[in-house]
């Protein structure tokens, strides 16, 4: 209870007199400080005094800078964490065996998205100073994933949508498009970004194109504080996108006139053939009928002869 109201005491001490202070040097990174979302950041303060110091004498306070909530309190010797606000209960800490030797930085787990602002290190043994570092957070960008609509049946000339949708970024992302020579497709695109309940970003981005043979569409998901990018493409292929509709028409006409020809050569074919049987046939025919006409005078001298001997 002692050690409570002496925090509150301190911090109320220290948010009337502001930042002045004594000898005590603080020194926190003069730039903001990047922490990715769901990992752990240390929060960088060292002080330097003038001498040596007892820790029983010291005292660290971690607060929000606006609003003035209370993020970790340090003071004779252990922490005193009964005004920490509920946001920071268990993800706080201090490197208690560095503080002998001036840090008083603080470490966050789990990164989460409201945490992002200002925080102020206050330092005092006997005086005291404070000062203020800004955290920044960020969270990369899954790979998009690409859908058509409508997704068949299609042809060069149609207009068709062609979908983009990527989560689980922050801050937001910026989202280009590009055709397959590399242009930058700025018109007929429609991008929306929806927080989650944790603070991460939906994005769903829409191009209308007018569809050519074998096209391909990259949209491309920026997150300029992380300085990366992800992106995928899609290529619309297939039987229906191979010619123009010209030269489609032209080659089913072409195949047809080359079936009719086939035809009618299989049809003359067919027909000489059987001409050609029938021929054949007529010859045999007339051959056979010659060989029994030449057959019936020797029959009728045989005959005579036989009779001949007979009546002898």
């Amino acid at each position: 209870m002692y050690t409570s109201i002496l925090s509150a005491c301190f911090a109320f001490h220290l948010l009337l007199l502001g930042q002045s202070g004594g000898a005590l040097n603080i020194l926190v990174p003069e730039f903001p400080v990047l922490g990715i979302f769901g990992e752990d950041i240390t929060l960088n303060c060292s002080f330097l005094t003038d001498g040596n110091f007892s820790l029983s004498d010291l005292s660290v306070i971690w607060q929000l800078t606006e609003t003035k909530r209370m993020v970790h309190s340090y003071a004779a010797q252990r922490d005193q964490q009964v005004d920490q606000a509920s946001s920071f209960t268990n993800r706080t800490s201090l490197f208690h065996t560095e503080l002998q030797r001036g840090n008083a930085s603080l470490l966050l787990r789990q990164v989460q998205i409201q945490d992002e602002g200002s925080f102020t290190c206050f330092v005092r043994i006997n005086d005291y100073n404070s000062a203020p570092i800004m955290l920044q957070v960020a969270a990369p960008y899954s790979k998009p994933n690409l859908h058509l609509e409508p997704n068949k049946n299609l042809k060069p000339g149609d207009r068709v949508s062609i979908g983009c949708h990527s989560a689980g970024g922050y801050p937001q992302a910026i989202v280009v498009w590009h055709d397959g020579r590399g242009n930058n497709l700025t018109a007929n695109v429609t991008t929306s970004q929806v927080a989650n309940e944790e603070g991460l970003f939906q994005i769903s981005s829409v191009i209308s194109v007018t569809l050519e043979p074998n096209s391909t569409y990259t949209c491309i998901v920026r997150n300029q504080l992380l300085n990366e990018e992800t992106q995928a493409s899609a290529t619309i292929t297939g039987q229906h996108l191979r010619f123009p509709a010209v030269a489609l028409w032209l080659t089913i006409g072409l195949s047809i006139c080359l079936l009719g020809l086939l035809g009618a050569l299989g049809y003359v074919c067919r027909r000489k053939i059987q001409q050609s049987c029938k021929e054949d046939n007529a010859e045999a025919e007339e051959e056979e009928a010659e060989a029994r006409t030449a057959m019936k005078p020797l029959e009728s001298t045989e005959d005579k002869e036989g009779d001949e001997e007979v009546i002898e």
